[in-house]
């Protein structure tokens, strides 16, 4: 299908078309993260025939659902790291779609019951917290130092398109299931066989993992090796740096998610349209990626981070201006390239400055942080912009922002210029 080796040299995209493995990865982790995504509305979908316990209101039972599948990320975040150390790469990423695969396709032999739905929505959600860790460290055991920008980019232009494609196209993939193969199982056999698939796709990886990383694993004890993630992220302030940016990028989409639901109001759509904006947000993130991707050693010394800060900042203080339509998506999908100028190069240089036998741990660590800081700007979000106001809460985000973008630059701009 591909080549076994990558190209030499770095020559953005064309490498890695050449790199078997990461092809193969890259496809599998596409048809995983769709199956992600069309999972959720499946869920969704099935509150709907799920009798609601008593006492349980409709809504209660959507929002009971969503901390559940949240629950797991911050729950065992770390501990999937962990074992990705100890662990073969290839075992723990063929193993968890298989894994999700087949608890999928047990639904429909399982008792109509919330709590039962709850409960096999919590296991897969917790098998995927030792996917996500495995999956980015495996790509600096397939891709070569130079290419790993581009690499970053395919992944991370490819994870936004799954979510927008995933949501968009999840329930009529779901409606033709059904009515192709029956209400019983169905949507279930479809979600399931996309897991299913995404392990066949991986399954011929062959990945060079150093022999002192599988030895280690029986002998360290998983408390110890948490510990060890946060000592070293202490002394690496170019990692540690590098991470509190992603996060911070983070929180400002967490934030925006809420904030888009009044913005379609106030651009005279309805509510549940506010997916218009994350999908702008998300083409532009495409983009971003794209030109990072392909032309992304035009670029070494920039600082792409400081860019994509002000680009965010930018946007957020012009959209309390904005009033026409076409004006704030364009806005929207400025915001995503900005936000693709810091993830790609900052994942890169997580992966670049962090050794192999810490990837699972920091990257796991890192899935961890983001998961936990989400849950800030989700809460508080909401009241604030019933207390203070829609354009006063853009404001203020717009100057942190900049302050954090200012800062995090100033204090690696040094290293990060021979490093990007």
């Amino acid at each position: 299908m591909f080549p076994t080796e990558p190209a030499a040299v770095n020559n953005g995209f064309g490498a890695l078309l050449k790199n078997r493995g990461f092809m193969l990865l890259w496809i599998g982790q596409l048809v995983s993260q769709l199956a992600d995504k069309v999972f959720f509305v499946l869920m969704i979908a099935l509150l709907e025939v799920y009798p609601p316990p008593p006492g349980v209101a409709q809504n209660s039972m959507y929002s009971t659902l969503m901390v559940v599948f949240t629950i797991p990320a911050i729950l065992f975040g770390s501990a999937g790291g962990i074992f990705v150390d100890r662990l073969p790469k290839k075992l723990i990423m063929v193993g968890s779609d298989i894994v999700r695969g087949l608890l999928t396709l047990c639904l429909p032999l399982l008792p109509r019951e919330f709590v039962i739905l709850l409960i096999l929505a919590f296991a897969i959600s917790s098998v995927t917290q030792f996917f996500a860790p495995a999956e980015q460290a495996a790509i600096p055991l397939l891709v070569k130092r130079e290419n790993l920008l581009a690499a970053n980019a395919l992944f991370s232009s490819t994870m936004m398109g799954a979510l927008i494609v995933g949501f968009a196209i999840g329930e009529p993939i779901l409606s033709w299931a059904k009515s192709l193969m029956g209400e019983t199982y169905g949507q279930e056999l479809v979600v399931g066989g996309l897991y299913i698939l995404s392990a066949l796709i991986m399954q011929p990886i062959k990945f060079t993992e150093q022999e002192n990383q599988k030895e280690q694993w029986s002998n360290a004890h998983p408390w110890a090796e948490f510990t060890e993630s946060i000592r070293y992220l202490k002394k690496n302030r170019l990692v540690l740096n590098a991470m509190l940016q992603l996060t911070t990028l983070y929180c400002v989409f967490a934030a925006l998610t809420v904030l888009t639901i009044q913005l379609a109001e106030e651009f005279g759509l309805k509510e549940k349209q506010f997916g218009f904006f994350l999908a702008a947000a998300g083409v532009g993130m495409v983009l971003g990626a794209g030109i990072l991707g392909h032309w992304g050693e035009n670029f070494h010394g920039k600082p792409l981070p400081l860019i994509g800060f002000l680009l965010i900042a930018l946007v957020l203080g012009v959209f309390t201006f904005t009033h026409n339509l076409a004006l704030a998506l364009g806005l929207c999908a400025v915001l995503g390239i900005g936000a693709a100028l810091i993830g790609v190069p900052m994942q890169t240089v997580i992966q670049q400055q962090t050794p192999p036998n810490m990837h699972g741990k920091v990257f796991g660590f890192q899935n961890h942080a983001v998961n936990i800081a989400l849950s800030a700007p989700l809460a508080i979000t909401g009241p604030l912009t019933d207390a203070l106001g829609l354009r006063t809460v853009l404001t203020t985000m717009s100057v942190v922002v900049v302050v954090v973008g200012v800062w995090a630059w100033k204090n690696t701009r040094r290293v990060l210029q021979d490093v990007i």
